[in-house]
């Protein structure tokens, strides 16, 4: 897995053991998404999720203290196994691009967070730890995906 920031965001990249059709199918289904998303010791709760251009993503992050954090981002892409652009609406505010390569029986991801500025992107990665919260994000999938393999 690799991990890279720039001055206004952080992109991930990670081969997963699975096939693209199994990895589109955890991203966009409200039924599996809540069982891997989010930092260690978080849960979460999907209130829509419209994976088609315009549809609403609203999700409520549910940490360890007993905090919720509400989350709206809206697709701006959907291209069906290979790439989801969302922006996120409320506060940090990104554009998020996540992009799906086959490679037979796995599949290559890149995850791009694009920031407003360079200072929103520092103090979300200072105050929430966001790149580490995408690394553990990715390997909270890998498991997942294992659980969910037929």
């Amino acid at each position: 897995m690799e991990h890279t920031k720039s001055n206004r965001g952080m992109t991930l990249t990670r081969t997963f053991d699975a096939p693209v059709e199994l990895l589109w199918e955890v991203w966009t289904k409200p039924e599996h998404i809540c069982q891997w998303w989010g930092p260690n010791g978080f849960t979460c709760t999907i209130q829509t999720m419209e994976v088609k251009k315009g549809g609403d993503w609203e999700l409520v992050l549910h940490g360890p203290d007993g905090t919720d954090y509400k989350n709206k981002s809206v697709f701006k892409e959907v291209v069906p196994l290979k790439k989801l652009v969302y922006e996120h609406d409320s506060a940090p505010r990104f554009v998020a691009t996540v992009e799906f390569e086959a490679l037979g029986d796995k599949t290559h991801l890149t995850w791009d967070m694009l920031f407003e500025s360079e200072e929103e992107f520092i103090r979300t990665v200072k105050t929430f730890k966001a790149d580490e919260g995408q690394k553990q994000n990715a390997d909270k999938l890998a498991a997942y995906l294992k659980s969910v393999r037929v």
